[in-house]
């Protein structure tokens, strides 16, 4: 990732207003600072500009994997009912959202992967749980791995 790339995230993390943020991720058409910015995303601010990732076309299936975790997903793979049935509706709107466009593989690219990170025992309790779960959601996703920034 080139400097410009890191002072435009780090000045969008920290120096912008959140309607500002949301207008210039959703304008965005480069996946790289989707994904960087997900990564270093404070996600105890809300989940309107993760939400404005999510929408953006350019959004890569690593993304939002990444953003899935970063949201708690697991969650919802150990237990849908509790997510389901969670007051946090919020969270439980997003984390739906993003586990179906998951499921459906919608989106434009796989080019930046994602693992997890998952112990053999977490993985085992999963699809011991959910046999038909799908390999990415639990193992490293195709594409590219990314040396993400800390900002």
């Amino acid at each position: 990732m080139e400097n410009k790339d890191i002072n435009f995230l780090e000045e969008l993390l920290y120096n912008t207003e959140k309607d500002d943020v949301i207008k210039q991720l959703s304008n965005t058409s480069d996946p790289l600072v989707l994904h960087c910015f997900a990564a270093n995303y404070n996600w105890n601010s809300g989940l309107e500009i993760p939400e404005a990732i999510l929408t953006n076309k350019h959004c890569d299936l690593g993304t939002g994997l990444l953003m899935f975790y970063y949201a708690d997903g697991y969650r919802l793979l150990e237990n849908p009912k509790g997510v389901s049935t969670s007051k946090l509706e919020e969270w439980k709107d997003f984390l739906l959202k993003l586990y179906n466009k998951l499921i459906n593989l919608d989106f434009k690219s796989q080019n930046i992967s994602f693992n997890p990170e998952l112990t053999r025992v977490q993985k085992f309790k999963l699809k011991k749980m959910n046999p038909n779960i799908p390999e990415f959601l639990v193992d490293k996703s195709p594409g590219k791995v990314i040396e993400i920034p800390e900002i």
